[in-house]
């Protein structure tokens, strides 16, 4: 795989990544315990399906084929798609939502940083901008932990548990394959491990002021960045694609 190729690949598959978990808190839409909260959540899922729009737009011009992004989104099958498996576990309850989005967002945010600093200059320029939105929605959710675990012991029973349920899920996002080896070489892009520290020492802090504990290490669940996923992404994909699979080319 060339450089190109390689860079090509790597922001489709963030493109994945920010689709798949817009469309996530899409399906909270009307589901949430405060009107405030539903609206900040509203605008958080637009704010990830906009990242998903300029990371595939930039990858179907890169790709060259003719695609666009809606195909991107809407005409490949499920194996094509390489998100992370954090950003396709189910909603579950609010404190399983709020977990996941502190997970997946420190590392996010970070990454979104290096990015920002690359050698691709319309890389750059989308990770800059992505970045300023993920920071609020990080802050966002990091106070919901907080709130939640040091609030009554039901709430911090919940989300401790969500903490150990989701976990398995968090190795993923460091584990480098061939793409982030790349894009570090080839065009100066993130260093996992640099990332997974700064994730951990960050994560450690929120998890103190929301007066939980860590989670003991597991086994770490893969397979999402080579397009093997977990059985309820199929049910996501299948609502997701509904209309332009049942309607091919229909516009509006």
């Amino acid at each position: 795989m060339t450089p190109e190729q390689a860079l090509t690949a790597y922001v489709l598959r963030l493109g994945d990544n920010a689709l798949v978990l817009g469309q996530r808190m899409v399906e909270l839409v009307a589901a949430h315990p405060e009107l405030e909260e539903e609206l900040a959540n509203a605008n958080f899922a637009l704010d990830y399906i906009g990242q998903a729009r300029m990371f595939y737009a930039y990858a179907a011009e890169r790709e060259g084929a003719g695609r666009s992004e809606d195909d991107m989104a809407y005409l490949r099958p499920e194996h094509e798609f390489r998100n992370l498996l954090l950003v396709e576990q189910a909603n579950g309850h609010f404190g399983d939502t709020i977990v996941r989005q502190v997970l997946f967002d420190l590392y996010y945010q970070s990454l979104l940083q290096a990015l920002a600093n690359c050698s691709d200059a319309r890389l750059a320029e989308i990770a800059a901008r992505a970045g300023k939105e993920v920071r609020y929605h990080l802050r966002h959710a990091a106070n919901w932990l907080v709130r939640l675990g040091d609030g009554t012991d039901e709430s911090h029973a919940r989300v401790q548990q969500s903490l150990r349920d989701l976990w398995r899920y968090t190795g993923e996002m460091f584990a480098a394959d061939e793409l982030d080896a790349i894009v570090q070489a080839s065009f100066d892009g993130p260093n996992l491990d640099a990332i997974e520290t700064d994730w951990r020492r960050a994560l450690a802090d929120i998890i103190d002021e929301a007066t939980l504990t860590m989670p003991e290490e597991q086994s770490m669940a893969k397979g999402g960045k080579q397009g093997i996923h977990t059985e309820q992404f199929g049910y996501l994909l299948a609502e997701l694609q509904n209309l332009p699979r049942t309607y091919p080319g229909a516009t509006w």
